[in-house]
């Protein structure tokens, strides 16, 4: 009777086998397979009108001139199949410090207008972290950074954002009109840009560039990554349209100037439209980097030895490893072409839980804000000094005060995820540290995985053992979501990933059947 049961259930097991490659045949799912790309490029001039407000640092820059011009790269992509659209993404890549809620959603209703059924919440905004690029916002519900901007004689915050909607909108009709079949690449190569800046002491404690020339030292906090990525894009006349270009490091070389500056950005570039074509559109984007700087932490002097007689400076340091790995990549993959390519694209609000306030956390806010208000008060020019980190401790205070109503309270973070060949992107909105990204990276099913940080209005999101150092950029005042929801932006950003690749694997034995 044993034996006879197991022949019994193995026979079961057969039908229900059978059964379910039938039903797989039947029910055939073949969103993922491969389509006709559809491309166009373009880029925008998103130079402010000077005078103009810096953003990136606590005390208040004017601008009187600039070194460079800010632009917007812009790539807009869409599968076909036959004349049907199935999928679209317009990424949008700017020389700006972070990408404010309320400038993504004038950028979208503007599209919107000029491109009547577009779906504008597949556009993706990022923005590389230069630190002398125009404030963004100048509402203390929208920003907790807030500066003193005169009323006259600086252009003002909504103009810029009327600026930049304007010019990005219509760089972005001009790449979604002018699209047309297209082909796609993608490769990497090891680049080393970025150092981690927090330094680690014995006592446990970590410093944002602390010295590590100290006894105390112990090391540095966290990972590097070191690679470049590239995706590359040529039209129907196999001419290259456009590049995007991502390293885990901000663009901060230059990030205490009082000019407009596009950063390290501007000579990569100029000199990648000299090798490629002036045409070309290139996108800059940070990966992983809330942790990272291009400034090194030690060795300090053998670098600085190595710049004087190079006669070379850190800037054209950083520009050549990213335009020699551009170069060598592009040889590389330039004959691997995919004009057919899986290509999809989801996007989604993810709920992450917002870091909790503590009573001493809160307690500290206060005493610091009325010391900033009893500064200004005595002496009213200590504004341009003190009135950001003013806002700065007092959103902490509003967070405290909403927690009491509401202890569940969690931050909507909008997220992309993509698929394009055999590459991923994966978007947010935060400075996310790199372990996160690496995370990411190495949990993903794609071959390569694109990881796109300041998509949007974010904060630092760091690491469970950076909030137990402390330190800027880990502290509650840095941030908005914790390490919980660094590792659920993790676990839903891979989770999207792997379906995709799932999914092709349905289609490949639906195809077989």
């Amino acid at each position: 009777m044993i034996y006879g049961n197991k022949k019994i259930n193995n026979n079961k097991n057969t039908m229900r086998g059978f059964y379910l490659l039938i039903g797989l045949a039947i029910c055939l799912y073949t969103p993922l397979q491969a389509n006709e790309l559809y491309l166009g490029a373009a880029t925008a001039d998103i130079s402010p009108e000077l005078p103009v407000a810096l953003m990136g640092q606590f005390h208040m820059r004017i601008a009187e001139t600039a070194d460079t011009p800010l632009y917007a790269g812009i790539v807009a992509m869409e599968s076909r199949n036959g004349q049907t659209g199935l999928d679209t993404a317009v990424f949008v890549s700017c020389d700006l410090v972070y990408i404010s809620a309320r400038l993504r959603q004038e950028l979208r209703e503007e599209v919107a207008h000029r491109i009547p059924g577009f779906n504008v919440n597949k556009i993706i905004v990022s923005a590389t972290h230069t630190h002398t690029a125009p404030v963004l916002e100048d509402d203390i519900e929208e920003s907790s950074f807030i500066y003193p901007i005169p009323d006259e004689g600086v252009t003002k915050v909504k103009d810029y954002r009327a600026l930049f909607v304007k010019n990005v909108t219509a760089a972005i009709v001009k790449a979604w009109e002018n699209r047309s079949k297209g082909s796609v690449t993608w490769g990497m190569e090891r680049t080393a840009v970025g150092y981690n800046r927090r330094t680690v002491y014995k006592d446990g404690t970590s410093v944002m560039y602390g010295k590590t020339n100290k006894k105390e030292f112990q090391n540095l906090e966290g990972y590097e990554d070191h690679d470049m990525n590239a995706l590359f894009f040529w039209n129907e006349a196999d001419e290259l349209l456009a590049m995007s270009v991502d390293v885990a490091c901000p663009a901060q070389e230059f990030e205490h100037k009082t000019t407009v500056n596009a950063d390290y950005w501007h000579p990569v570039r100029e000199k990648l439209k000299a090798r490629f074509g002036n045409k070309i559109s290139i996108l800059g984007w940070i990966g992983a980097a809330g942790d990272q700087s291009p400034h090194s932490m030690y060795r300090k002097a053998g670098l600085a030895r190595m710049e004087k007689l190079s006669q070379k400076t850190r800037m054209d340091d950083i520009a050549e490893r990213i335009i020699r790995a551009v170069e060598n990549t592009y040889e590389i993959v330039k004959n691997d072409k995919h004009s057919e390519v899986i290509f999809h694209h989801k996007t989604e609000n993810l709920e992450l839980p917002m870091r909790r306030i503590t009573r001493e956390e809160y307690i500290e806010s206060e005493k610091v804000v009325k010391d900033c208000q009893e500064q200004i008060a005595a002496d009213p020019k200590k504004a341009a000094l003190l009135y950001a980190k003013m806002t700065w401790f007092g959103d902490v205070i509003k967070r405290f005060n909403a927690q009491q109503k509401n202890p569940t309270a969690t931050y909507a973070s909008e997220i992309h995820v993509l698929r394009i060949g055999d590459a991923a992107i994966a978007t947010n909105q935060f400075e996310l540290f790199t372990d996160y990204g690496i995370r990411i990276q190495a949990r993903s099913k794609a071959i390569q995985t694109f990881v796109i940080q300041l998509a949007g209005p974010g904060t630092y999101l760091p690491t469970e053992k950076a909030i137990a150092g402390g330190g800027y950029s880990a502290v509650c005042q840095s941030n908005i979501v914790g390490a919980e929801g660094g590792q659920l932006l993790v676990d839903r950003t891979v989770e999207i990933i792997d379906k995709f690749w799932e999914e092709e694997g349905q289609v490949q034995i639906n195809q077989k059947l």
